[in-house]
């Protein structure tokens, strides 16, 4: 239980949230606003490129630097390098280097700037903790930010940083699932993703160096949390004007396009990743590469992309879901004896914790290939196909629906294509339908069809019913996608409040 639904989002959230929540900065000691520092600066750039062999370089050259500044620059490179790898033998050397600094500033006067400073280091431990699947240490070590915020918050109030931690926080405790709330204010933490929200814009709207950095926060919580993928996709283009390789803000970018449907644009940008051959390897974009290619319907040009990821990848995390996508590939290619032999491999392969791999063991479980029909709907639907998706829609017949889970999964999907095709009449039906028919059955279909059912009527400015469908969201017990499809509820009422 104490896994606490920090995890409220989905490891594949989690993964693109964790690189940049933790963005280094330079402070001087009566500047509110937080001016960088020339050198620093540099460094900073290099790690958010993710180019981390030159910023360890950098810094180790580093001259008659800020005690502070230097502190966090160095926490935020390890960081970055263990979000990224994942690789928990060197985290127990960062994390015992973590603490040996906040004891450090433990021995200084407080100020604005120490009280910052535990409050980022702290958080950036938990979410290290997170990453490496340590949930109760993770919130010991949250806790301990969020303390240290709300002092600096009290006795610092005109400090402008602290807005990018006391945000984060705020989105991060706001959305944890409602069955988990006792257990934050248990620990006396309160938060509101409305709040966090409003931190982070205002923020960003400053002139404050932070202001990129809160413009990355702010529209990734945009996407993943409230759901509202164009506008987080149509702002990190945006950024990208400005800074076209950055490898870290295409990655974010990469992530929201596929999210909003968008699979081609993704792609584009993808290839323009690869080109950015320098700085810390990415095995994660390879995963996403599969992904965007079998959504595609390239099955054959997909394979390559996940067989490259798990070899790569050090984390288990993906990889019972990578050989279920493989043993997918092959299926719709109609190699039979691959698609088995890469279906038994997923069985016994990495662990079913991040929601992907959670649902693909909930399909290994059934022991059977899905049907190939709504499997090239459902594909083509998700990457933004929908010319394709539509001609496999008119293949579909009443003859290929023999299983009740089929009928209830073909209705959802109909309201899937509906819904991104802006058809909202049609896809309240089929979202009704889906919910009818799945009854209390342990799927996602009905619990997302209801989310879904909130933002159409929320978009149209029906309170009374967005609410009845997001408390319905959150009503359903025990199926795969539940932690992220509760926060996205949570906040969306939230959100209806005001």
């Amino acid at each position: 239980m104490l896994r606490l639904g920090i995890k409220y989002v989905t490891k594949k959230a989690v993964v693109p949230v964790c690189f940049f929540l933790f963005l280094s900065t330079n402070v001087r000691a009566t500047d509110n606003i937080w001016q960088f520092d020339p050198a620093l600066e540099k460094i900073y750039n290099l790690i958010l490129n993710l180019q981390t062999d030159q910023a360890y370089t950098e810094l180790s050259h580093l001259k008659n630097a800020n005690e502070l500044h230097k502190m966090y620059v160095q926490t935020f490179l390890e960081t970055v390098d263990i979000l990224i790898t994942e690789d928990e033998k060197r985290f127990e050397k960062v994390h015992e280097e973590i603490h040996r600094r906040i004891e450090r500033l433990d021995q200084m006067p407080t100020s604005a700037e120490t009280l910052f400073l535990k409050a980022e280091l702290n958080l950036q431990r938990g979410f290290n903790l997170l990453n490496l699947s340590q949930e109760l240490n993770a919130v010991l070590a949250i806790r301990q930010a969020y303390q240290a915020t709300q002092e600096c918050i009290k006795k610092y109030p005109s400090f402008i940083p602290i807005k990018k931690t006391y945000g984060v926080l705020q989105v991060m405790v706001g959305s944890v699932p409602g069955k988990y709330q006792w257990f934050m204010s248990l620990l006396g933490m309160k938060g509101s993703v409305k709040v966090g929200q409003k931190n982070l814009e205002e923020l960003r709207l400053s002139k404050s160096s932070l202001s990129t950095e809160a413009t990355v926060l702010y529209f990734t919580i945009k996407g993943f949390i409230n759901q509202q993928f164009p506008e987080a996709a149509a702002g990190f283009l945006e950024i990208l004007q400005k800074e076209p390789d950055n490898r870290l803000f295409l990655f974010l970018a990469i992530n929201m396009l596929m999210k909003d449907s968008q699979g081609e644009e993704a792609l584009t940008l993808i290839q323009n990743l690869d080109k950015q051959s320098s700085g810390l390897a990415m095995a994660y974009i390879d995963y996403l590469h599969g992904e965007a290619l079998l959504e595609k319907g390239d099955y054959a040009q997909a394979i390559p992309y996940y067989q490259k990821f798990l070899k790569s990848y050090k984390s288990q995390s993906f990889k019972k879901d990578s050989y279920f996508k493989i043993s997918l590939c092959y299926y719709l290619l109609g190699d039979k004896e691959n698609a088995k032999k890469n279906f038994d491999i997923a069985k016994t392969t990495g662990r079913a914790t991040a929601d992907p791999d959670k649902y693909a063991a909930a399909m290994l479980a059934e022991g059977t290939f899905p049907n190939a029909k709504i499997l090239k709907l459902r594909f083509h639907t998700d990457g933004g196909y929908y010319k394709e998706a539509r001609e496999v829609l008119k293949t579909i017949y009443p003859s290929d629906l023999k299983e009740t889970k089929d009928m209830t999964e073909y209705l959802y999907r109909k309201g899937r294509l509906a819904h991104k095709t802006q058809d909202l009449t049609g896809a309240k039906q089929f979202y009704e339908q889906t919910i009818d028919l799945a009854g209390s059955e342990p799927w996602y279909f009905a619990p997302n069809a209801s989310l879904q059912l909130g933002y159409i009527y929320q978009s149209q400015g029906d309170a009374v019913n967005a609410k009845k469908y997001f408390e319905k969201a959150l009503s359903y017990r025990k199926y795969e996608y539940k932690s992220g499809i509760d926060s996205k509820a949570k906040a969306a009422l939230e959100d209806l409040k005001d």
